[in-house]
């Protein structure tokens, strides 16, 4: 049977060049991007640009499916975070024939003010199993306010499934935080993006070092390179 790190090792360097393909990777560390935080970052990644082709939304949704299978996990809904991981929780939940439902990251301000839709009239999970499913884990901040959300709303989420994550300490350390516990899975883990990148010629091995020195202070390292926070 596989294993979690069987599905990452297969799937993961195949991501990562669709990633680089379609710049849903972009890697500079000499001309680093802006946050909208304003901090200077090597790396910026938007996963929406995996929409662009079907082959590879099938590709996410099948390491999806063998992670569940690896975990012997099988939900009664399918969630995804909005708006990112809405597409790939649909074909998630269509090929496992599963309800699904996408979590916004606040409550609406008019109408029925729901954060969750999908769940019918009483708003509620009913004390089912849910999968989280979300595009990217930087921080963790934002997946732990759909997880927070799942439960609130009588939802049990043993696990938030995500296409890439930086690797972050501060992921780790919200995750940890959870209770009840929600375990983070990813298809595509950072060092095996970095290796990748090597290994197809994106990035030189100097780059990979900055890029890996990036994820131990990643709000430090542009000052430290010479780049200035941006005031917004």
């Amino acid at each position: 049977m596989k294993t979690i790190e069987d599905i990452t090792k297969y799937y993961g360097p195949q991501l990562a060049k669709a990633a680089f393909e379609l710049g849903a990777i972009r890697l500079n560390p000499s001309n680093p991007f802006t946050w909208a935080s304003g901090y200077r970052m090597p790396i910026y990644n938007d996963n929406r640009q995996f929409l662009a082709k079907a082959s590879y939304r099938a590709l996410i949704c099948d390491a999806f499916a063998d992670m569940l299978g690896a975990l012997a996990f099988d939900p009664d809904n399918v969630a995804g975070t909005s708006t990112a991981g809405i597409p790939h929780a649909t074909t998630l939940a269509d090929r496992l024939h599963k309800p699904l439902s996408y979590i916004r990251s606040s409550s609406k301000d008019h109408g029925l003010g729901n954060q969750i839709e999908g769940l019918g009239r009483d708003g509620s999970y009913g004390g089912k199993k849910v999968v989280l499913i979300e595009d990217l884990i930087s921080t963790g901040k934002s997946s732990l306010q759909a997880v927070d959300a799942i439960i609130k709303a009588d939802g049990l989420v043993p696990y938030c499934l995500a296409i890439f994550t930086y690797g972050l300490d501060a992921a780790t350390e919200a995750f940890e935080k959870v209770t009840p516990v929600c375990e983070p899975y990813t298809i595509l883990s950072y060092p095996v993006m970095i290796k990748t990148a090597v290994e197809v010629g994106y990035i030189s091995d100097r780059e990979a070092e900055t890029l890996h020195e990036w994820r131990e202070a990643p709000f430090e390292w542009g000052i430290n390179h010479g780049f200035e926070k941006v005031e917004r």
